[in-house]
This record gives structure tokens, sequence and C-alpha cells, in this order.
């Protein structure tokens, strides 16, 4: 499995490059990946299907100069800011038995993630379908798009993010898990009393990852700035719903 460490100072691109690295393996021109990414700007990112005034504070973000992008992958509305670690994992379908289904699928993940976690004392469980939780708050959300070879299966890791900022800018869910009740963004959400390099680590111990991180293709980062102009900073695909 290839890893690497690859952020970018736009919001648009650094999602762009999750869709290239799940595309590349799917035509066979990459394999498996582990990718860390943490952006340099608050933005707020919305699931593929989700509707953009049920979820975000609009106007507040247009006055904040806090830009809007829309992922490719399910899920829920989040905000995106220093102090939050993104990982991203490329995994093969037919390596994985326990990818065949969505639940399985978090199972699998969220299941190792936890135990990773946990060897550094903090007590991590996997709540809710896809979320991590520390004493019942919220200290990581995921969310999957599903390829017929591979999936595409990223998430966050909260350790030093202004969570205040959370409610300014995103809205209240309809849809909530049970464990989080009526409590609000700031009532759910903590950070993890972790750095990131230690967070890295514990990714990397969950899916046995070793070695340095490599470079990406000069072929991805190519198909990565092709795909932001085209799509992640087209305001069609961004408000298309």
């Amino acid at each position: 499995m290839r890893l690497l460490d690859v952020s970018f100072q736009s919001p648009a691109k650094n999602v762009a490059f999750d869709e290239v690295l799940l595309t590349g393996a799917e035509e066979g021109k990459a394999g498996e990946v582990l990718r860390f990414w943490e952006s340099p700007v608050p933005f707020v990112v919305l699931g593929v299907a989700q509707q953009y005034r049920r979820e975000v504070f609009v106007e507040r973000c247009r006055d904040d100069n806090v830009q809007i992008v829309r992922r490719c992958s399910a899920g829920g509305c989040v905000y995106q800011a220093p102090g939050c670690l993104n990982y991203t994992l490329v995994l093969e379908r037919a390596r994985h038995t326990q990818l065949d289904t969505i639940r399985s699928s978090y199972c699998f993940i969220l299941g190792r993630m936890a135990e990773a976690i946990r060897t550094h004392g903090l007590p991590v469980r996997h709540n809710g379908i896809s979320d991590l939780a520390l004493r019942g708050k919220k200290v990581s959300g995921n969310a999957q798009k599903r390829r017929r070879n591979y999936i595409l299966h990223h998430g966050t890791l909260l350790y030093a993010m202004d969570l205040d900022a959370i409610g300014r800018y995103v809205r209240e869910p309809e849809d909530r898990p049970r464990y989080r009740g009526d409590r609000s963004h700031a009532g759910f959400v903590r950070n993890l009393s972790l750095t990131a390099d230690k967070l890295r680590a514990a990714v990397c111990a969950a899916f046995e990852v070793e070695g340095a991180t490599v470079e990406p293709q000069e072929a991805e980062l190519e198909a990565a700035k092709l795909l932001t102009h085209e799509k992640y900073t087209d305001r069609d695909w961004t408000f298309r719903r």
C-alpha cells in the first residue's frame, strides 16, 4: 500500500485528489493507498447527495470567505479546518471480504482504527454507522464511495480544531445517529488528546502500512488539477441541489 502525505492549499483540490486516487486504482493505474492531508484553511464539504441550503449557513460562509465544496462520497456535511487530520484509504475489494457490504466495511475499517487509537490510552469505539467516539463524543466522521473493484473510504480525526466554528457554518443535521440524541454540534464533538503525528502512526499501524511516504505520481497531480477545474470548482456541481 502506498503511503502519501499530500495536502493542497485549495479545498477543492484536496477533495478532488481523493477521487483521483480511487479512479486510478479502478482503472488499474495504481493500487491501494493511504493518504493523509490537512487543510490549511477552513471550508465546508457536502456529501454528494445533500441539499446545500439544508446543511450550510451559506451567507455566513460567504461573509467569512469559507469555501463550500461537494465531495464524491456519501455521508454528512463536514467542517474542515486546521486541527482536523484527514485520512483516505483506497482498498481493493477482492483482498478484503469485509468490504462486501457498507456496514461490514465500516465495522472492519473503524474497528481497526479504534483498536489502534486505544493503544494510546484513549477508549475510542466505533459508534453509529460511520463514527468514532470517545466517551460518547464524536472524534471522527467517515464516508465512502464504492466502485466495482475498489472503495474509497475517507474520514476525519479531530485533534486541535476550533470546535465552536462548526455551529457557525454547519446547520444542525436532520438525520442523527441514535447516540447523539438532541445534542448540538458543540455538545457532540471533541478533540483527541493526541498529536497529528501520533494519529498518523496509529492509522498506519491499523492497516499495517510501513515505510516512508512517497510522492504522488505526476499523472495524479495533473488529473487532480484538471478535475478541480472541471468539477470541484464548478458551481453547477457544488450547488447542484
